[in-house]
């Protein structure tokens, strides 16, 4: 099995380590011919990607942000072989997928939005890793979910590189629900890390929740911003649902009404408990970035 990588920042840097941990070759390529030899150095990539290699890949996994996917496939889509199955790694689908889908259709190729949901606070081929996957989920989004003899097959070269489920969805239901579960996160602890307490106290008393709700405060400025700018409409929305929560909270502090902030607390409680019910913390727990 060959592995094609456009884009050796974290992502594709560790894609390329866990593929050639399990043996399979690896062609890589990267906007930057610094990171690529750089990725050669580090054995990140057996070889660099170009237009003589590309059509042995059985698999092109596409590792820049969507706006550069797209770009990037329409460029190099007629030196793919018709036998190659192509799949995005970008952290949004919508946008990516109405546009690669097309150019998939128009040159004979297999093509399928994709999302590993794996990371680390600081990105770049640096900080990859060969177990940054290990049992990790990637979402899929085909075009056609029934074809369920490509997606078995898909699924076993997921696998390889350390993947420990593989999911299926549409691009619509994974922007939804990735506004919530990784966008937010990330937005929300960026945003309360500015308070003045953190910024003034060398010497911050604190547990480890302080720590673990501002481990993706440091996140990379400019792929978030066009991944928070691209899911607006479903961004907003939670961050307009969040502002709400916590302006009830903040009225019942400042009103000293302890009844009533035991009641919120008590439903947020709740809530947590009600998803743990439904989904599990392995679940939960999924996207490690």
């Amino acid at each position: 099995m060959k592995v094609g990588i456009a884009g050796l920042g974290l992502i594709g840097g560790s894609l390329g380590k866990a593929y050639r941990s399990a043996g399979v070759t690896v062609y890589g390529q990267d906007i930057d011919p610094l990171t690529t030899q750089y990725a050669l150095m580090a054995e990140a990539i057996d070889a660099e990607l170009t237009d003589g290699n590309i059509r042995e890949c059985d698999l092109i996994l596409i590792a820049v942000t969507p706006v550069q996917a797209v770009k990037w496939f329409k460029e190099n889509a007629e030196k793919i072989s018709g036998q190659t199955v192509v799949i995005d790694c970008c952290g949004t689908k919508r946008y990516v997928c109405s546009h690669c889908f097309p150019v998939a259709a128009e040159h004979g190729l297999t093509y399928m939005g994709g999302h590993p949901m794996a990371g680390k606070e600081r990105g770049g081929i640096k900080h990859s890793s060969d177990d940054l996957f290990r049992d990790a989920p990637f979402i899929l989004v085909p075009e056609h979910a029934d074809d369920m003899e490509l997606l078995m097959k898909v699924k076993g070269m997921l696998m390889l590189a350390g993947f420990g489920r593989v999911g299926i969805t549409t691009a619509e239901e994974h922007d939804r629900v990735i506004a919530f579960t990784s966008q937010m996160p990330h937005l929300v602890s960026n945003g309360f890390i500015k308070s003045d307490t953190a910024l003034a106290d060398s010497q911050m008393i604190s547990a480890g929740s302080y720590q673990d709700f501002t481990r993706v405060a440091y996140l990379d400025e400019k792929m978030w911003s066009e991944l928070f700018l691209e899911n607006r409409d479903y961004l907003t929305k939670e961050i307009d649902g969040l502002i709400g929560e916590l302006t009830r909270y903040r009225d019942a502090i400042e009103d000293g009404d302890r009844g009533r902030l035991e009641q919120l607390l008590a439903e947020g409680k709740k809530c947590k408990s009600a998803v743990l019910e439904k989904c599990g913390p392995a679940q939960i727990n999924g996207e490690r970035n």
